[in-house]
């Protein structure tokens, strides 16, 4: 049965009263179980996950400890009046996470989504430099063509041109280019382009004024670059401009972070250690909404006493959920058990030689842990070649993400060996229709 058979003998007559995230199509899966890492959908067609749904189910959809804690909990408690206290579950994942994160980060703030934990490190970055006697230092500069988030402070982050159909950003926010811009852009040599682009950055910094900049926020990977990766020199010297000038740098860490480019967080993989961090997606292994804030100590100090219980407000309603936490204690404490970095290693040293061998002339691998990226040569086709190719890959069982000249895949890290050659073997189908069989 076809995909598109399987949609239409599968959905309901009437769709009115949902709203989808994407524009819906033939292509949309109405999924009804997820075991492993395959899903099936309403039609009995069964998927392979090579996304991870969106880098969030890593550990696969059936994580037993996973699920047993958030069971336990919802027997026990699932809601605690937010204004009035917190819950056990919050409190041993905030210090988990801050155990997992790079040495000199300190306080974890528990929140709901990516979005969301973006929108907080702005705030905290201002409420940073006003604390300190700094009020004006309020703009904040993002890459352009990164991704941070759907919410309107998010989105002026988002350095998108298709987010320009809400209208104007909020003001206070600026874009500049990321190295993998400068190479594709303007030709500049990759063992160039990162330390031209940290220069514009600073120039960037320095015409705007240091004393009106808080903060810096990047993606130390930009998933929608197809998984540019910056040299380690890039970021080092970001390090050193946002010091140099008083500004704060904030890492997106919703994709790269809670393993997926081998170390706990991109921070300890580059060896570069943010002021804030952002992370979210597979905190909680998908089996419940969370992110968290994660601050260095020096940021923590503005919100209470050193030792102390610190206090950021205002916040949310599901905050520190405690089914939410409980999730993402259990995550965190199977990520650290488990010795998921080894596994990761293992499991990422399996594909890439094998993705790589496969893509051949027809596009260029981008690879860092479990996170892949391949721009595809261009052919001139009507639609982008990158959503032909995940739409054939769809076709044939799999799922992965494409858009302009690229795709991207995050298999789970519970991925087994023979799963991922199933993965190879779509990939290798996929290829030849949509880029021909020359490698």
């Amino acid at each position: 049965m076809s995909v598109q058979e399987s949609t239409l003998s599968s959905w309901p007559t009437d769709l009115s009263a949902y709203c989808f995230e994407v524009p819906h199509s033939e292509d949309a899966v109405l999924f009804t179980s997820g075991k492993g890492i395959r899903l099936q959908d309403a039609g009995g067609r069964s998927y392979l996950d090579g996304l991870s749904g969106v880098f969030v189910t890593c550990f696969g959809y059936d994580c037993e400890p996973i699920k047993r804690a958030v069971e336990d909990q919802l027997r026990t408690l699932p809601f605690n009046p937010p204004l009035h206290g917190t819950n056990h579950a919050a409190l041993e994942l905030a210090r988990g996470l801050v155990d997992l994160a790079p040495p000199g980060i300190t306080a974890a703030k528990l929140v709901n989504g990516g979005s969301e934990s973006v929108e907080a490190a702005v705030r905290l970055a201002r409420l940073h430099h006003r604390t300190h006697g700094n009020p004006d230092k309020i703009k904040v500069l993002s890459h352009y063509h990164g991704y941070h988030g759907a919410t309107f402070g998010s989105l002026s982050l988002t350095g998108r041109p298709d987010v320009g159909r809400f209208g104007p950003g909020l003001g206070g926010f600026l874009h500049v280019w990321p190295p993998d811009c400068l190479e594709s852009f303007w030709g500049v040599p990759p063992e160039e382009s990162g330390a031209l682009a940290a220069s514009i950055i600073e120039r960037t910094i320095e015409a705007e004024g240091p004393d009106s900049v808080a903060a810096l926020v990047i993606e130390p990977v930009i998933h929608l670059r197809g998984m540019a990766i910056p040299s380690a020199d890039y970021l080092t010297r970001l390090r050193e401009i946002c010091d140099r000038h008083n500004v704060l740098l904030v890492f997106d860490e919703i994709v790269t972070g809670f393993g997926r480019t081998g170390s706990p967080f991109a921070a300890q993989t580059f060896g570069v250690t943010p002021d804030i961090m952002c992370v979210g997606k597979g905190i909680s292994g998908g089996y419940a909404p969370l992110a968290a804030v994660l601050m260095a100590e020096r940021v923590a100090a503005i919100l209470g006493d050193s030792g102390g219980p610190l206090a950021f407000a205002p916040s949310h309603t599901y905050a520190a959920n405690p089914m939410a936490s409980a999730a993402g204690l259990a995550a965190v404490n199977l990520f650290r058990d488990g010795d998921f970095p080894a596994r990761i290693g293992k499991l990422s040293e399996y594909i890439e030689p094998r993705l790589r061998e496969l893509i051949g002339g027809r596009g260029t691998v981008r690879s860092i842990g479990l996170l892949y990226g391949v721009k595809l040569l261009e052919d001139g086709g009507e639609r982008p070649i990158g959503e032909r190719f995940a739409r054939a890959c769809l076709r044939r069982g799999l799922i992965i993400r494409g858009q302009d000249d690229w795709f991207v895949m995050a298999p789970a890290f519970v991925t087994a060996e023979t799963e991922a050659d199933e993965m190879l073997h779509v990939l290798a189908a996929a290829l030849d229709e949509v880029c021909g069989s020359g490698r």
